[in-house]
């Protein structure tokens, strides 16, 4: 009976009706909370099959999305841990209880932005309850990536391990001048010493010091300086090593002043290429760059005063962790009060096809379902992916003048429904009054 019908086109009108209120109050509750995404109804029509003589009404049903591909507005905050991505892509998080499981065994979400802090064992967690995952560093700076399709190399990012560091010297680079008239016949011979600080193992401050003594001819010029070697961290007056550097006159090819030669003594050796010679302090070894055969980078001997212009070396003495930070690239870095910063986990972009196919959890978070597709870990700012914004965290993407005209129109919507109810009611009470 196509009256029927009408009745329940009005009950299911109802019904839609009221999911979209509560989508609607969903909004507006949290439109400020950092990383809400908004619930957005949609409604469609339901037909059934229809006879030319009568119709009956096949009413609406409703289907309810989270709209996470629109990103709300970022605002600053003072905290270096407060994130959010600047894009496409969200950050990689777990529950408590996956921070100590196997990556198959873990809960893996994902988190359009978050405020994180260290907890009590130095894991980066959000107040809410979420641990921040990423792939680990080590010491020479190498990513752990493994899989880009899979969870199973992230971990927990932990930070109090990285309380104290120090970073042993492994690389020096002498940019320097040495007089080209003392090695003219009948120079007084004067050597130039040069001291370099290194830092050990231990993250003591060292000293190597280079004695370059130009070689006098009796006639002519030499172009030729012999150069010792000594550490402090053993007999200062016991050379570790020593090597002899030649230079160009400019009067053919090569440029006037340029290393034309390097012979390394006995324990050392030089790599013409790189123009490197690796030194062993007690502590390790240490590569030196001198300079490249033909170039003037590095040791030159031109008429100018000793001139020790750009001595580089790298290294760090002891420090205590003073913050943590985390770049536009991911990377979250330990920042120590000697200055000195260590790179500790690398944070990828984690990504879908389908976005708004992921299944909503609670604390703004989302996991992967098989309407948003497979997962991908981008390098943040690569491919497809934004990149990290930090002292930022993301708004809540909830207009709220379009949440209460939509309140407004769903009112109405709902008392229309409610009208249709009351008329087939009427109808009805009109066809029981026949008997009468």
């Amino acid at each position: 009976m196509t009256i029927s019908s009408a009745l329940n086109a009005g009950v299911m009108g109802l019904n839609v009706n009221s999911t979209r209120l509560a989508a609607i109050s969903d909004n507006i509750a949290n439109s400020s909370t950092y990383g809400y995404k908004r619930s957005e109804v949609d409604f469609s029509s339901m037909v059934i099959n229809q006879q030319k003589s009568a119709y009956s009404a096949g009413g609406v049903r409703a289907s309810s999305f989270k709209d996470v591909s629109s990103g709300g507005s970022l605002v600053s905050t003072g905290n270096a841990l407060d994130i959010a991505i600047n894009g496409k892509g969200m950050i990689p998080v777990t529950d408590s209880f996956g921070v100590n499981e196997s990556a198959t065994e873990r809960d893996f979400m994902m988190v359009p932005t978050g405020g994180f802090t260290a907890d009590e064992n130095g894991n980066l967690r959000t107040q809410s309850g979420l641990f921040l995952l990423g792939w680990p560093v080590d010491s020479a700076g190498v990513v752990s990536a493994g899989s880009r399709d899979s969870t199973g190399s992230l971990v927990p990012v932990n930070v109090d391990a990285s309380q104290f560091t120090a970073t042993p010297t492994r690389n020096i680079s002498l940019g320097m001048n040495l007089p080209a008239e003392n090695t003219l016949a009948g120079g007084t011979g004067e050597s130039f010493t040069l001291p370099v600080e290194y830092f050990d193992t231990l993250g003591l401050a060292q000293q190597v010091t280079f004695t370059f003594t130009p070689n006098v001819p009796a006639t002519g010029v030499s172009n030729s300086w012999n150069v010792s070697i000594a550490d402090s961290a053993g007999d200062p007056n016991v050379p570790i090593g020593d090597f002899t550097v030649g230079f160009d006159d400019g009067l053919g090819t090569a440029p006037g002043g340029s290393i034309a030669s390097v012979t390394p003594g006995a324990g050392l050796a030089y790599d013409g290429a790189t123009g490197e010679i690796t030194i062993n302090v007690a502590s390790g070894p240490i590569t030196t760059f001198v300079g490249i055969v033909g170039e003037t980078t590095g040791l030159t001997q031109l008429a100018a005063p000793f001139s020790p212009t750009n001595i580089v070396k790298d290294g760090s003495p002891i420090g205590n962790l003073q913050g943590v930070e985390i770049n536009q690239q991911g990377f979250v870095e330990a920042v120590y009060n000697s200055g000195s910063r260590r790179t500790l986990f690398q944070v990828p972009v984690a990504d879908v096809p389908n976005v708004n196919g992921l299944e909503a959890v609670s604390n703004q978070a989302y996991r992967v379902s098989a309407d948003s597709g497979d997962l991908y870990f981008w390098d943040a700012g690569k491919g497809a992916a934004g990149d990290f914004a930090g002292y930022a965290l993301m708004e809540s993407n909830t207009d709220i003048a379009q949440e209460l005209t939509q309140l407004i129109e769903t009112q109405r919507a709902y008392s229309s429904n409610a009208k249709i109810i009351q008329t087939v009611d009427e109808m009805l009470q009109e066809t029981t009054n026949l008997k009468r």
